[in-house]
């Protein structure tokens, strides 16, 4: 596939870029930078150097033009490097360094200074539909997800597990993460039949025989790793009482979809109305971090069953969001949002769902999946 603009608002300084691996972050960076001094600490040899002497950058820089840009890749291999680069930047104004990262935890672990903003924090995320056109297909990212590592696979399929086989395994073996990798792999699993779910922690940790601190430090190692999320629940001027756990999702419906068993008795109906949810998820959670609107994703659900899939929050938006895996508009699948009108009227209101049209009942904005996501 070729090259496809991403929706990144590129800042005029140094930047950190993070992002999941296969979101396709060195790609961008390449056709964005193509004459950088890049630093690819995915390479065992360079990685190998830059361990051992990490001041060594200085002497990259030293011999670059003034107004160079400078990447490195995975530079949470080598948090050390984060001291070496914030000197230059201050000694050297021209200089503009991309961080790019597909994990903070060792940034936060060695308590290192992430440079008090001369360097800002931009992320990258799966595509987005806006991103892909023409070429998107709904069932196609509703079975596959919109990874750009998985789209340009010649078999999608293979690169998913590959992707769920090799490199979560990999990354948590060699940032030390956990130390029963069987454990672990058993724990994605089982997590994959939390996705889009309030997160019960003492249940998965009986599911995995394991103990709910096991289960909570593996759900940190996915959310380090930036592989998955907890969505928190929006208690703003709460009006009813509303359950205190939070939601737990993977970044990618192609990365649940994989993750997830299947066999006999397994519905795919099931796992494709969990999956259309993950999939507005993430769309959102890029549009919030892309357009730089400062507003936050939530859910609501209260503990007399009401519940909405989604809640935007911000000085620009106030949407409370529905997501149905439905060809039509049933009466029943309005009442969660009728219930958030009555403690949020000032609420826009929205059912997505698998239709063709667009309506409008009772004050909701009943809009088809596709045309919504390609609105964001």
């Amino acid at each position: 596939m070729e090259f496809l603009p991403r929706h990144i608002d590129v800042p005029n300084q140094s930047f950190y870029l993070f992002g999941p691996r296969g979101t396709g972050k060195s790609a961008w960076v390449k056709h964005f930078y193509p004459n950088s001094i890049r630093i690819d600490l995915l390479r065992p040899d360079l990685l190998r150097h830059y361990q051992a002497r990490p001041e060594r950058l200085r002497d990259i820089v030293a011999s670059a033009p003034s107004n160079s840009a400078i990447v490195i890749d995975e530079v949470q291999r080598v948090p050390e490097l984060l001291s070496v680069v914030h000197g230059l930047i201050e000694e050297k104004r021209g200089l503009r360094f991309v961080l790019t990262g597909s994990s903070a935890r060792k940034l936060r672990k060695a308590g290192v200074d992430l440079m008090g903003g001369r360097a800002v924090m931009r992320s990258m995320h799966p595509f987005m539909a806006a991103e892909l056109g023409a070429r998107f297909n709904m069932d196609t990212a509703l079975r596959q997800g919109m990874l750009p590592l998985v789209w340009d696979a010649e078999n999608p399929e293979d690169t998913l597990r590959s992707y769920i086989g090799s490199y979560i395994r990999e990354e948590v073996q060699a940032e030390g993460m956990v130390r029963h990798l069987s454990a672990f792999s058993r724990f994605v699993e089982v997590m994959s039949l939390s996705h889009a779910q309030v997160l019960n922690i003492a249940n998965i940790a009986r599911e995995c025989a394991t103990e709910r601190k096991t289960v909570e430090g593996f759900i940190s190692v996915l959310e380090d790793l930036l592989i998955a999320y907890r969505l928190p629940v929006f208690t703003k001027r709460a009006g009813r009482s509303t359950v205190s756990h939070p939601k737990f999702y993977y970044f990618d419906c192609g990365v649940f979809r994989t993750a997830r068993p299947a066999g006999p008795l397994d519905h795919p109906e099931g796992a494709c109305g969990v999956a259309l949810e993950g999939l507005v998820a993430q769309h959102l959670r890029a549009w919030i971090d892309f357009s730089r609107r400062d507003h936050t994703l939530h859910f609501w659900r209260t503990r007399a069953g009401s519940e909405v899939d989604f809640v935007v929050y911000g000085p620009r938006n106030f949407m409370a969001i529905e997501v149905k895996h439905a060809d039509h508009v049933h009466s029943t699948d309005l009442r969660g949002l009728k219930a958030f009108h009555d403690d949020y009227p000032e609420a826009e209101r929205i059912l997505v769902y698998r239709g063709s049209e667009r309506l409008r009942i009772d004050g909701v904005d009943c809009i088809p999946c596709q045309d919504f996501l390609f609105s964001l």
